[in-house]
């Protein structure tokens, strides 16, 4: 959890093992981690969890802005909620979220605008307020549509 920020948790050039470890522990407590212990290999988690490590990860950075791609794919609706308010948390707080996914719902429900894209082009630039799950798959095969 802590590579990404190791420079935290040294002191001349020794990294302090407490701190480091006591950090490890906030983060897990604060996300939420289910793992048997503090020295647990990643791959041994589950993938809900193993996406919340890689969340502790960027936040131990304090990001100013965290790029998310497919933040929720393949883990179950518990751990998606617990994601969600995560990321909605880091928003309320000032960070800036671009999130890529390709579950509609998930984009419905978190973003404040929506970009679609389509073969590699913006086809729609939409609200939270005039989004829906047609304007996106209309603006999402436009370009296909129209080279028919």
């Amino acid at each position: 959890i802590t590579l990404a920020a190791l420079d935290k948790f040294l002191r001349l050039n020794v990294v302090q093992e407490r701190a480091e470890r006591a950090a490890i522990r906030t983060s897990i407590e604060a996300l939420q981690i289910k793992t048997p212990g503090v020295g647990v290999e990643i791959e041994k988690l589950s993938g809900g969890n193993q996406q919340k490590v890689a969340l502790a990860k960027c936040l131990l950075t304090d990001p100013a802005l965290l790029l998310l791609d497919e933040p929720t794919r393949g883990i179950d609706v518990g751990a998606k909620a617990e994601i969600y308010a995560l990321i909605s948390q880091l928003s309320r707080r000032g960070a800036g979220i671009i999130m890529a996914s390709s579950e509609i719902p998930e984009l419905l429900a978190m973003c404040d605008r929506i970009l679609v894209l389509s073969e590699g082009r913006l086809t729609a630039e939409l609200s939270r307020d005039e989004a829906s799950q047609v304007k996106i798959m209309d603006a999402a095969t436009r370009i296909q549509r129209a080279a028919a």
